[in-house]
């Protein structure tokens, strides 16, 4: 039986950025407009945290009971690792998921009842991206749904759900952390290219193969700096997000210098880094304007 602290490695908090980001870029977005609501923001994050905490447990079971994590190199995976049944870990995946469906349902009751589509297709997209007959996760969709839904959505919806409106700055803000997003699971994917190959996970690394992959962490994590620059149209102190180049530059090295297997997971935990600063910056940047 799985212990407290492996259920929650299980969770992989490294990708806890991936939710906490959006939310503050969104926040900084909305409060430019003058039309920051602290508490849809709270709830905001908790839909957040809720849904990647449950397509964590959600991949878990779905790679265990396939066999997929069998021969995994990087973080704790519960099911494959037998620590915990595959029915253990669904059910946490589904009391995650419903975490967030109720904090969303808040949000949308007291925004706008459409929102409740939104969160429907997030739900669907969190179980379906390993799970199901035909995941996209394994059909090199991952990163497009990474920066989807953790970038434009989480983003322009926590912008909206404050200020009820969006705009070109909330949009530019979601296209970054949406970048930065998509860098940490191209560094996850680049490190699994040898045992998703074996087990038919079909995923972007393996589509590109090492090298082209390689080119695209960097570019993913310079496109929000270029962003940066584009953002002093709104404020002159969004050059601040240039601040977190240093934390991208060192979360490409590993990459970069070619690197592979458990050599790779500082490329993740760094980017996540940079991706948190950036964010955390460009919010309070914006922020500034409103």
């Amino acid at each position: 039986m799985a212990t407290a602290a492996e259920w929650i490695e299980g969770a992989r908090p490294r990708t806890l950025p991936n939710a906490i980001a959006p939310v503050l870029a969104g926040t900084g977005a909305a409060a430019s407009l003058d039309g920051a609501v602290w508490w849809k923001a709270a709830l905001a994050l908790l839909v957040s945290l809720a849904l990647i905490v449950g397509v964590n447990y959600a991949n878990d079971y779905s790679d265990g009971i396939r066999g997929t994590d069998d021969e995994r190199v990087g973080p704790l995976r519960l099911v494959g690792s037998k620590l915990a049944s595959p029915k253990a870990v669904r059910t946490a995946a589904v009391l995650s998921l419903a975490i967030g469906a109720v904090a969303g349902l808040v949000l949308a009751v007291t925004t706008a009842w459409w929102l409740v589509l939104i969160g429907a297709v997030c739900l669907a997209g969190a179980w379906f991206y390993t799970g199901g007959s035909k995941p996209y996760g394994y059909s090199g969709f991952g990163e497009i749904a990474v920066f989807v839904f953790f970038g434009l959505i989480a983003v322009l919806g926590t912008q909206y759900v404050q200020a009820l409106r969006v705009d070109w700055v909330g949009l530019l803000l979601a296209i970054g952390v949406g970048a930065f997003s998509s860098a940490v699971l191209v560094a996850n994917n680049l490190r699994d290219i040898p045992t998703d190959t074996e087990s038919g996970k079909v995923t972007l690394a393996v589509k590109l193969g090492d090298a082209r992959t390689r080119t695209l962490h960097v570019v993913l994590l310079a496109a929000p700096f270029v962003i940066s620059l584009a953002l002093i149209a709104s404020t002159p102190w969004a050059l601040a997000g240039l601040l977190a180049l240093p934390l991208a530059i060192r979360a490409n090295a590993p990459v970069r210098t070619g690197k592979g297997g458990l050599e790779l997971i500082p490329a993740l935990r760094d980017s996540g880094l940079a991706l948190l600063a950036w964010s955390a910056l460009s919010a309070l940047a914006v922020g500034l304007v409103g």
